[in-house]
């Protein structure tokens, strides 16, 4: 996942947010929904079946409002006029292994 967030920030233009746990968070969630479910679900928001989430798609990263809109409800891919942008569009394993659990 983190390859995928640092290939898809550059594709679709976008920055992490400035407060680089946010992204940790984010990237680690949808790794472990990727793994038990088998797709990138958006680990932000609250599902009655995740597995029915996951199969109909409309919440896998890149989400349909991201797709769309360019609009990140995680904060995980944000466009530069967010108030919380920051300036990278690249993460290594070192900073999601130190930031995760911050």
């Amino acid at each position: 996942m983190l390859k995928f967030a640092n290939r898809y920030a550059k594709v679709s233009d976008t920055r992490f947010c400035s407060d680089k746990s946010v992204a940790a968070v984010v990237i680690k969630g949808l790794a472990h929904h990727k793994e038990t479910l088998g797709a990138p679900l958006c680990p932000c928001r609250h599902y009655e079946d995740k597995q029915a989430e996951a199969k109909q798609g409309y919440w896998n990263c890149p989400c349909v409002p991201m797709r769309e809109r360019h609009e990140c409800h995680c904060m995980l891919f944000l466009k530069d006029d967010n108030p919380f942008v920051g300036d990278c569009q690249n993460l290594d394993l070192d900073d999601i292994l130190l930031l995760k659990n911050t």
